[in-house]
């Protein structure tokens, strides 16, 4: 079985329990998937990207039509974030990936969530507002004291960002975090009261295939 998550920038892969990217723009003509037999089964948010990806598997299976999800969210609520959230019933769920999304789930429904810009697009605004802004992005902050150089300030601001508005939301509904994402390693000394899943997704999408059969 092959699964694939098609994001705005990679196709994410699993095959026989191996993880490995490749960029949208890149070519899927792999050695490794010649003459495979094994079902194939994705979900997407690129529809440039989907294209490409029926081109190479056109009996693959898209999951996004076999799930089920109460939320009350416009229907353009991404289905990475429908697979990742649908395993739990109550919780805070962050993605650390091109963008990170939170949502929250309460007994079994979505009530809804945020999107905010991802760590490497929030990277690349400061150096855009001023050349002088180049920095060196640090994870070792400490909130009690201001910081003293460039450095510092940016990553500092940054990390203040992400971390005070998820923590926010779960002062307000007080569920455990529930973190995955390839970013998300940075932040996680700054939280409590969480759980780093990190294939959330694809186990997801294995839990889904079991349900259809």
């Amino acid at each position: 079985m092959i699964l694939c998550d098609i994001g705005n920038s990679t196709f994410h892969f699993l095959y026989c329990e191996d993880e490995f990217k490749i960029g949208v723009d890149e070519s899927l003509e792999l050695e490794l998937f010649n003459n495979i037999d094994d079902e194939v089964y994705f979900i997407s948010v690129n529809e440039k990207a989907t294209t490409v990806f029926l081109d190479k598997f056109p009996k693959s299976i898209n999951l996004r039509d076999k799930v089920k999800f109460d939320t009350q969210y416009a229907s353009t609520l991404g289905i990475d974030r429908i697979v990742a959230c649908r395993l739990f019933e109550d919780g805070i769920i962050v993605d650390f990936g091109s963008a990170i999304t939170v949502d929250v789930m309460e007994n079994k429904k979505h009530l809804g969530g945020f999107i905010m810009p991802g760590v490497d697009s929030l990277k690349m605004i400061y150096p855009q507002i001023s050349s002088k802004l180049q920095f060196e992005f640090k994870t070792n902050n400490d909130f009690d004291k201001l910081p003293q150089n460039t450095d510092e300030a940016i990553s500092f601001a940054i990390i203040k960002m992400v971390t005070a508005s998820i923590e926010d939301i779960q002062r307000k509904y007080n569920h455990k975090l529930i973190i995955t994402g390839e970013t998300a390693k940075p932040f996680l000394p700054y939280f409590k009261n969480y759980e780093f899943k990190e294939r959330l997704v694809f186990t997801s999408m294995k839990k889904i295939i079991e349900e259809i059969g």
